[in-house]
C-alpha cells in the first residue's frame, strides 16, 4: 500500500543551506539569500533518507482533509497562513536585515498579527505560548480555513469537492497500473487527516497546463502518491544534474517520505541559483485524462 503524508509544516531542506550575501529572488526588500550547500542535513540522514520513498514535490496549493463544525463530516480545508501586520513585518524585516537571520527575532503574539476567520484553526505541531500559536521562523503561523461554497475566494477549490455526495476529484496512480495516472472521485472519508495539492487552471500561474480560461481544469493531489521510478541518490552534484539533463527530473522538486510520515525536500529554491527548470510535468501524465476530467468534473458539479 502506498505511504501517502501529511504536510502540516514547511518541509526542510535535505541539504543543510547557507546565507548568501546577495539579493534575493524571492523578496526584493531582502539583500541576502538562503541557499543550499552540498552537506546532507543531518536530519535526513538520522532518518536514512537514501532508504526513504522518493515522491514528486506538487506545484499547487496545499490542503488538508478533516472534521469540520465537530461533527464527523469531512472537509476540504484550504491553506491561510496567519502573517504579521505592517507594523510587526516592518520590524521583523527590518530586524533580518541587520541581523541576517530572524533568530532572537520578539513576537507579540497578541497584537502583531492579521485578524483571520473565526473558523481558522492553526495547523499541526504549531507551538503555543499561553493559548496563542507561535509563528515559525518566516514569522507565519500556519492554519487553514474550511472551503465553504459560497466563500468566491476559494471558487477553484470549490470546484473539486461536492459535499452533497462528499467526494473529491483526486489524480492518483491506478490501482492495476501505478505507472499511470488517473482522475476519479475519491470519498472524503478515505481523505481524511490527509494533505493534498490543488492543481490546475487557475493555481500558481497552471506550471502543469491543465485546462483552459474556457474550460478551466482542476483537481486535487495527495501528497506522497505520485512517486518517481527511478530517483537520483542524495548527492548535490547527482541531483543537479538529474534536475537538468533526465526527463523525469522536469518536476519542482523531489520530497522523501520516510517510514513515519516525515519528509525533507529539495525545494526549488534552494538550487535556484544553479538550475533553471521551464516546464514542470506530472510524473506518466497521459494527455487521455484531461478528456475524462472534463467530462467527470461536469458529471459531479450536476450532481
Amino acid at each position: 500500500m502506498r505511504r501517502l503524508g501529511s504536510v502540516q509544516q514547511k518541509i526542510p531542506c535535505v541539504f543543510l543551506t547557507e546565507v548568501k550575501e546577495e539579493q534575493s529572488r524571492k523578496r526584493a526588500c531582502q539583500q541576502f539569500q538562503v541557499v543550499a550547500t552540498e552537506n546532507v542535513n543531518p536530519v535526513a540522514l538520522e532518518a536514512n533518507v537514501d532508504c526513504a520513498l522518493a515522491t514528486e514535490k506538487l506545484d499547487g496549493t496545499c490542503c488538508y482533509v478533516t472534521v469540520y463544525k465537530g461533527e464527523y463530516r469531512p472537509y476540504l480545508w484550504a491553506r491561510l497562513d496567519r502573517k504579521p501586520n505592517k507594523q510587526a513585518e516592518k520590524r521583523f524585516k527590518k530586524y533580518q536585515h541587520s541581523h541576517r537571520s530572524c533568530k532572537g527575532f520578539t513576537w507579540n503574539v497578541e497584537e502583531d498579527f492579521k485578524t483571520v476567520p473565526e473558523t481558522w484553526i492553526p495547523a499541526h505541531r504549531v507551538k503555543h505560548l499561553n493559548g496563542h500559536p507561535l509563528p515559525d521562523e518566516h514569522g507565519h503561523i500556519p492554519g487553514w480555513v474550511p472551503v465553504e461554497k459560497d466563500n468566491k475566494q476559494y471558487c477553484w477549490h470549490s470546484s473539486v469537492v461536492d459535499y452533497e455526495v462528499r467526494a473529491a476529484l483526486v489524480l492518483r496512480p491506478n490501482a492495476d497500473n501505478e505507472d499511470a495516472l488517473e482522475i476519479t472521485t475519491v470519498p472524503l472519508a478515505e481523505l481524511m487527516e490527509q494533505t493534498l495539492e490543488l492543481i490546475g487552471t487557475n493555481v500558481n500561474g497552471n506550471p502543469y497546463g491543465l485546462g483552459s480560461k474556457k474550460q478551466p481544469v482542476h483537481c486535487l493531489v495527495s501528497h506522497g502518491s505520485v512517486y518517481i521510478t527511478n530517483p537520483p541518490p542524495v548527492d548535490f552534484q547527482q541531483l543537479c544534474s538529474w534536475f537538468q539533463e533526465n526527463p523525469e527530473g522536469r518536476v519542482e522538486g523531489i520530497v522523501w517520505l520516510d517510514l513515519n510520515i516525515s519528509f525533507t525536500a529539495v525545494r526549488f529554491y534552494a538550487l535556484l541559483y544553479l538550475l533553471f527548470m521551464p516546464d514542470y510535468t506530472l510524473t506518466f501524465f497521459p494527455p487521455k485524462i484531461l478528456c475524462f476530467y472534463a467530462l467527470l468534473q461536469y458529471n459531479l458539479l450536476m450532481l
